[in-house]
């Protein structure tokens, strides 16, 4: 009888836990109106990270939707996109440099209870990204003909494809936009209306890829233009959806007009902060950059192989990229909250979390490479290529959890200047010169870049773990 009661009275509470389980996912997609800096640290990682997660998961779409259409044009198409891709990274870099500096600020200003504060912070934010994207859409349109030249293209397909990178640069800032404005909603704790604006991106270039590529129906067949096209109406649309909640909206961050007006303080505060965000991921994306300038000599096929395996790896890490930034948004809540020990304990629940998410995700990438390259391309070279590139790659996954879990945390105290050190020597220093080394001195190829990769990112895991050991981030003023 006793034991028929106990089993009952388990039996209500594991009820209990899974309703209450349920109710903070549904909590989380829907937008939650809770204090961060309050709550338990799992629901508030909880309710912040999934909402982040499929963010992430909706940006790493564009990019896997445009490979899948473009491939069905050949490898010189795909080789063209990864190329083009590889320097728009910079102005994602440049765009996640600012957004980072948002997120500091506007987590801090939140935290402490300041959210007209907030408003000014976004509003200088937006401005500052604006300039930025005009300084590099003119150059980016004017010569991406040499552009494509330049990282090692073929004639043939510097002609073919020029209008591909034409299209990426001069619309760039619609990607600006995309990521300071949803760093605006994600740090002030509405992470569930950056997720719905991407849904809507997403939806839009999902419908036109195949319609502007192919020139189904009515609309024109524009080839590997079609894919940039298709991509930049989508995020431009969201970009709209975005001011309109900014606006209209009902959230914890809303513009006024007196928001309108450029204080240069606050936007020297922001510029400042974003220097070393700015550099860190203009380090870091500028590797790849150079990466890809070594793969062009192994051919079209070993560089569509390697873009494919990429765009894989991108898929499959932009959600771990969304616990992180989870992490970054509490790190500066708490701090501006006046609470650095909870801010450390959230980032190591949310690392080892991370860590077991990638982990398994590795190991399946590592037993099927093959089958996953499979679905973009035929060509079996390309495929044998781009699965040598996956599987190595994905060994170094559960290194990668923790570093940029750690790394965030770094930026949403506001110390930005930390990553920008470890980036520079974990991928400038160490990574460029041993891919070269491997790849083409003692001719290992494809095998020598991926291990390049692992091991550059295993070191900057292991220099910011011990960074962040040492505490100085909690001290950070912004």
């Amino acid at each position: 009888m006793i034991g028929k009661k106990t089993n009952s009275l388990f039996g209500q509470i594991k009820s209990i836990r899974l309703k209450s389980f349920w109710s903070d996912i549904k909590e989380s997609i829907a937008g939650s109106d809770r204090d961060f800096t309050s709550d338990s640290i799992g629901k508030a990682l909880l309710i912040l990270s999934i909402p982040m997660v499929l963010e992430m998961i909706m940006e790493s779409i564009f990019a896997v939707v445009d490979i899948f259409f473009v491939s069905k044009l050949g490898a010189d198409a795909v080789a063209t996109v990864g190329i083009t891709e590889s320097s728009m990274t910079i102005v994602y870099a440049i765009g996640m440099g600012l957004s980072t500096a948002t997120t500091a600020l506007v987590a801090r200003r939140v935290g402490e209870k300041k959210t007209g504060k907030a408003g000014t912070v976004a509003f200088q934010a937006i401005i500052s990204g604006l300039i930025v994207s005009v300084l590099i859409s003119i150059p980016g349109v004017i010569y991406a003909k040499e552009f494509l030249l330049l990282m090692g293209a073929s004639e043939e397909m510097a002609e073919a494809g020029y209008l591909y990178p034409a299209v990426m640069f001069g619309g760039n800032a619609v990607i600006m936009l995309l990521f300071i404005i949803n760093a605006v909603f994600r740090s002030s704790g509405d992470a569930a209306v950056s997720m719905r604006v991407l849904v809507l991106g997403n939806l839009i270039n999902i419908i036109l890829d195949p319609l502007l590529i192919f020139g189904i129906g009515p609309f024109p067949e524009l080839g590997l233009m079609g894919a940039a096209i298709a991509t930049t109406i989508g995020r431009g649309l969201a970009v709209c959806y975005q001011f309109y909640l900014l606006f209209k909206g009902h959230k914890r961050i809303r513009l006024e007009l007196h928001h309108l007006r450029i204080k240069l303080k606050v936007m020297f505060q922001l510029l400042r902060l974003s220097t070393g965000g700015i550099l860190q991921n203009i380090i870091a994306t500028s590797s790849w950059i150079a990466l890809y300038r070594i793969i062009a000599e192994l051919g079209s096929e070993v560089m569509a192989g390697y873009t494919i395996a990429i765009r894989i790896v991108v898929f499959v890490l932009l959600p771990s990229w969304g616990l992180s930034n989870a992490a970054s948004t509490l790190v500066g809540q708490n701090l501006g909250a006046k609470q650095p020990e909870r801010a450390e304990r959230t980032v190591w629940i949310t690392a080892y979390a991370n860590m077991v998410l990638l982990g398994l995700v590795g190991i399946v990438l590592i037993i099927f490479p093959e089958s996953f390259i499979r679905l973009f391309i035929d060509d079996p070279n390309v495929i044998r290529n781009g699965a040598i590139s996956l599987q190595i790659i994905s060994i170094g996954f559960v290194s990668y959890a923790m570093g940029m879990v750690m790394t965030q945390a770094f930026n949403g105290s506001g110390d930005t200047i930390t990553p920008t050190w470890i980036n520079f020597f974990c991928f400038w220093l160490f990574e460029i010169p041993l891919a070269y080394l491997l790849a083409i001195v003692l001719d290992m190829k494809i095998h020598g870049i991926s291990i390049a990769i692992v091991a550059a990112e295993t070191a900057l895991t292991l220099t910011a773990w011990y960074f962040f050991r040492k505490g100085k981030w909690k001290l950070t003023k912004v």
